[in-house]
């Protein structure tokens, strides 16, 4: 094992400046995910489980969300929330037990419900009430996402360290093109958040700044076939 006194965030500039390996890059069919952007994890204050990163989050996520919408491609919207019992958490829900556990996250809490700054078309796009880290495991997103043909899933949300990244190991596992616009994920501490950043670029998708996704998704023309 390499031993360096390098911080996490120091790696991570390091390979965003002399990347290691070539890029996925996008394809023809796009999707995008939000991950757990409710109150819970983003009601800084309020919560103790909620955190920021890039203070401009939620405003990117929406652009991303409105330009995926204008063009007819699927917006995902992800949260957590359990039964009463909190039995749908498994044995994840059993190692505390305070109010601010993940399984007491209430169905219809305030901590459930996502945060009023995001731009949400509840008519439209696709919400998920997911129980475990990946937006993927036991949910319809995987036969949604091949009926729309899916072959790129862009993804946001938090944290970095937990659902995204579960969310991307995912999406690489089905042969998806993923992407994660660095500003738009988050986590409790830096040292997660760039460790999980530095790894998810080596080996599970692109990592690129947010305008790179807004620029493609702004230039893009559904596939006809």
């Amino acid at each position: 094992m390499e031993q360096s006194n390098k911080t996490a965030r120091e790696l991570f500039q390091e390979i965003k400046a002399n990347p290691a390996r070539r890029r996925f890059g996008f394809g023809r069919r796009p999707a995008l995910i939000n991950i757990d952007l409710q109150n819970s994890y983003t009601a800084v204050g309020e919560f103790v489980t909620a955190y920021e990163t890039d203070p401009r989050q939620m405003e990117y996520v929406n652009e991303l969300a409105d330009l995926f919408r204008g063009k007819n491609c699927p917006v995902v919207w992800t949260y957590v929330a359990y039964m009463d019992s909190g039995e749908d958490a498994g044995v994840w829900g059993t190692r505390s037990d305070t109010p601010d556990s993940l399984q007491n996250i209430k169905l219809g809490s305030r901590r459930s419900q996502f945060d009023s700054r995001l731009r949400i078309d509840h008519k439209r796009d696709i919400i998920v009430n997911k129980r475990m880290a990946s937006a993927f495991f036991e949910t319809n997103l995987g036969s949604l996402f091949t009926f729309h043909r899916i072959d790129t899933v862009v993804v946001t949300g938090g944290s970095t360290s937990g659902c995204v990244r579960a969310t991307v190991v995912d999406s690489l596992s089905r042969s998806f093109r993923t992407i994660v616009p660095e500003e738009c994920v988050a986590d409790k501490h830096e040292s997660p958040h760039f460790a999980n950043l530095y790894d998810i670029a080596i080996k599970y998708a692109d990592v690129v700044p947010v305008a790179e996704v807004v620029a493609f998704m702004r230039d893009y023309r559904p596939a006809n076939d």
